[in-house]
């Protein structure tokens, strides 16, 4: 097969990002495994092409590397997006073990977060736009509004048919983004709920911010495991606490992965989900300027060829 076959068979719409306990899509038929080189180096781990039962194909990431070798703070994600929008991936589906910051949220339960608190600490590189290019992305509205909307129908329906239990949807949330490792003390989680935090993980940025640049639509699935350390009286957030349901929610993770990416492409290929992202960073880039580095240039083409 020649090299530009290749690259044309690699080109898909929709990239599923897989966080904590979920290091695979094996409920898919798998296709082959690929690995970007990136200007801002190697991705997390292989990125899998994987079938559906209708024969689309997807790109499957996960997060945290294979064998959950990368912590939060160290994450590729500069890596990630842009090697999925060099596979051609113009709206990403995440999935993130979160902490539950309200009581009606309990473990097992599922949420469609529209809004991002931002408690990481500028260790994380955060931006593709680091060097003599200048940009200033619109990020009002951090998740794919459109695509988070469309999501509820079918993610609902995915999610009665998880077996076994009854598994529920909220949406409309905002989610909290800290440093860790170490999880919240009981001060800063009972500061996160009085500033309207409904739930808190470690993952979602940078992420969202550079699916934004790289113009790539992105909706987070965040899946509660734990209460996180605000109830008074309990024991606070361990790991073994999150173990307990993570498994239970990769499973359902897989089944709404199943049931929901062949709409979604389906979706992504009518356009309509992804109105707001394509175009955005037109006039989010200032004007050219006679210092810009022909290096920064050419690393932007990367992920934003139509206007570098």
């Amino acid at each position: 097969m020649s090299p530009a076959a290749t690259e044309n068979d690699e080109k898909v719409l929709v990239g599923v990002i897989g966080g904590s306990g979920l290091y695979n899509l094996d409920n898919l038929k798998f296709i082959k495994h690929v690995r970007p080189e990136t200007p801002w180096g190697l991705p997390s781990s292989d990125i899998t092409i994987c079938e559906t039962p209708a024969g689309i194909r997807v790109a499957f990431l996960a997060r945290h590397g294979p064998g959950h070798t990368i912590s939060p703070s160290h994450v590729p994600s500069r890596a990630n997006i842009a090697a999925f929008k060099h596979l051609g991936v113009r709206a990403i589906l995440a999935f993130s073990a979160v902490g539950s910051l309200r009581e009606e949220i309990a473990p097992g339960a599922f949420a469609l977060p529209s809004q991002i608190i931002d408690r990481t600490k500028g260790i994380r590189p955060h931006t593709f736009f680091d060097g003599t290019v200048v940009a200033h992305c619109s990020f009002g509205d951090p998740f794919g509004q459109r695509l988070s909307a469309w999501l509820e129908g079918p993610v609902r329906a995915a999610l009665a048919q998880v077996p076994g239990r009854q598994v529920q949807l909220f949406t409309d949330k905002c989610i909290v983004c800290m440093e860790g490792p170490q999880f919240s003390t009981r001060a800063e989680s009972e500061m996160y709920r009085m500033w309207g935090g409904d739930l808190i993980n470690m993952s979602v940025l940078p992420e969202a911010k550079l699916a934004r640049e790289a113009e790539i639509s992105y909706a987070l699935i965040a899946t509660a495991t734990d209460y996180d350390s605000w109830r008074q009286g309990e024991e606070a957030v361990t790991a073994a606490e999150v173990f307990k349901t993570l498994q239970a929610n990769a499973d359902a993770s897989r089944l709404i992965a199943e049931k929901v990416l062949d709409a979604m492409h389906e979706a992504v290929t009518q356009g309509d989900v992804l109105s707001e992202v394509q175009g955005s960073m037109k006039f989010s880039i200032m004007p050219r300027a006679v210092k810009q580095d022909e290096a920064d240039l050419a690393k932007l083409h990367y992920i934003l060829p139509e206007y570098f």
